[in-house]
């Protein structure tokens, strides 16, 4: 399961690295006004519907479903399965893509009633239909993801995603040469988002092999409606993270600039999410669903073990450095052009607030594919939903004394009480299986990362003075070499309390490449 994590995650860190390139010429080309909010907004509704489809949500519910299907039924009958779903997803997403654009104004005033009554809600408008070829995309290209993910082949999908980002840079690289209005540069990234779907699309047909999903069609069958039924919940479940933003945007649309604060502090959050998240709802599904099937305990305990300690090994690391060092990332990736010092200021501590939910979401991303792969993902959703209104309701609350920070501790409130309610739920239902192992390398995990957050605070104490008048290349080199020096710090600390050795990341690396 190993090398299939670091797969995974290697195609998610590059594509996460490359969306922080494309979020800091964006940052440059529209700052953090009304146009930016108007263009992020919407850009919020297709990423939901991408993160929903693409980041672990259908995978959550197809893969159990094939194998199933393919135990039972032989390999023709699973082909034949896939044919139907990728049939009718694809059916119903171009259906359900013209009737949003219909309705856009509706939806809009939804999910950002703040810009009802302004010239805001008209660009809104404008981008999210703009954007909504995606979404017909997206459907067929998850379909082939998650049937490659139960092959085991996980290198194809999980550096596909990486032609969206690279699209969509290449277009706003030749917008800053050009120069156009704000309004104008919005628009014409908005009309590339579907440009950059069919060329993900393109890949994964070019390559998906013989038979992956044949015949084609449109169907609605028992077989089809139960697999719909199950996957609606799970896909709405493993976009959790994104829905507690979308509820916290729809309240920080009545304030300028904060939806476009919010997106920027998200995005650093993403990272370390994306790397862990998207690899446990890929690998861990296929790897729990076999083992369930087979009651297999010893299998269970391994897999869930094993989850446990890599979330809680890059998520709580990664929580401390982001809190510590918020300011010159954000000024380092963000603060360029159109994107005032101002705006660094109050992303950064939206970031420092937001970076409280980051262990709650990974802990979610672990423990959802307990359900899944049990096909329960009624309990995922459920937990999803109390997150969701809990997160509106403290944001309702907070956001008139404290703002746009306000709103991030309530997304962080609302991120917190999925963990928990899953956490209640499977220990009352089938209980977690922790394996000895687990039990003494997870406290030294923990010990590690404050070592490392604490030697990263003395650090940031003197970053400013280090890098004050410097130029631009200097303090990105400068902060580069602390957050280095802070991961091999992280390893060291690893090392000593024999949590693993130099040989066990070695090997697991080079089985990456075989």
């Amino acid at each position: 399961m190993i090398r299939s994590f670091l797969t995974v995650s290697s195609g998610t860190l590059a594509s996460r690295l490359l969306g922080f390139a494309r979020d800091s010429v964006l940052a440059a080309l529209l700052g953090a006004g009304a146009v930016a909010d108007a263009f992020l907004a919407a850009f919020q509704l297709v990423n939901v519907v991408r993160r929903l489809l693409t980041e672990g949500g259908l995978n959550a519910a197809l893969v159990p479903s094939w194998l199933r299907v393919r135990e039972t039924g032989g390999v023709a009958a699973a082909a034949a399965f896939a044919g139907r779903v990728l049939g009718t997803i694809t059916f119903a997403l171009i259906a359900a893509t013209a009737l949003i654009a219909l309705a856009m104004p509706l939806v809009i005033t939804v999910l950002a009633p703040g810009f009802a009554g302004g010239e805001t809600l008209q660009f809104a408008v404008d981008n999210a239909r703009l954007m909504l070829p995606y979404l017909a995309l997206a459907g067929p290209a998850t379909v082939m993801m998650a049937l490659l993910n139960a092959q085991g082949r996980f290198a194809l999908t999980a550096f596909s995603p990486l032609l969206f980002n690279i699209a969509l840079i290449a277009v706003m690289a030749t917008l800053l040469m050009m120069q156009p209005s704000a309004v104008q540069s919005a628009q014409i990234i908005a009309a590339t988002v579907g440009i950059a779907g069919l060329l993900q699309l393109s890949v994964l047909v070019l390559r998906r092999g013989e038979n992956i999903a044949t015949p084609l069609r449109v169907s609605f069958d028992k077989e089809i409606r139960g697999f719909l039924g199950k996957a609606a919940p799970g896909m709405m479940a493993s976009s959790a993270p994104q829905l507690l933003v979308v509820a916290g945007a729809i309240v920080a649309s009545s304030s300028p600039s904060a939806v476009s604060w919010l997106y920027f502090a998200n995005r650093l959050v993403e990272l370390p999410l994306g790397i862990v998240g998207v690899a446990m709802g890929t690998v861990l599904i296929p790897e729990l669903t076999r083992a369930v099937r087979a009651e297999d305990r010893a299998a269970v305990a391994h897999a869930e073990s094993r989850a446990l300690e890599l979330a809680v090994g890059l998520a709580l690391p990664a929580t401390l450095g982001l809190i510590v060092l918020a300011a010159p990332i954000v000024r380092l990736l963000f603060e360029h052009g159109a994107f005032t010092a101002d705006d660094t200021k109050a992303t950064a501590r939206a970031l420092m607030w937001l970076t409280l939910a980051l262990p709650a979401h990974v802990l979610v991303k672990a423990l959802s594919p307990a359900f899944f792969a049990r096909e329960d993902t009624m309990t995922p959703l459920v937990a999803a939903l109390t997150g969701v209104v809990l997160a509106i309701a403290s944001a309702f609350l907070l956001s008139h004394w404290y703002g746009a920070d306000g709103i991030a501790v309530a997304i962080a409130v609302g991120a917190w009480g999925m963990a928990f309610s899953l956490i209640r739920r499977g220990a009352k239902t089938f209980g977690f299986s922790i394996d000895t192992e687990a039990k003494r390398r997870l406290p030294r995990i923990a010990l590690s990362a404050l070592a490392m957050g604490a030697l990263l605070w003395l650090a940031a104490r003197s970053l400013p003075s280090l890098i004050s008048g410097a130029h631009g290349l200097v303090q990105a080199v400068m902060l580069l070499v602390v957050i280095a020096a802070g991961i091999a710090t992280y390893g060291l600390f690893l090392r000593a309390f024999g949590v693993i050795g130099w040989r066990d990341a070695v090997n697991a690396v080079r089985q990456t490449g075989g």
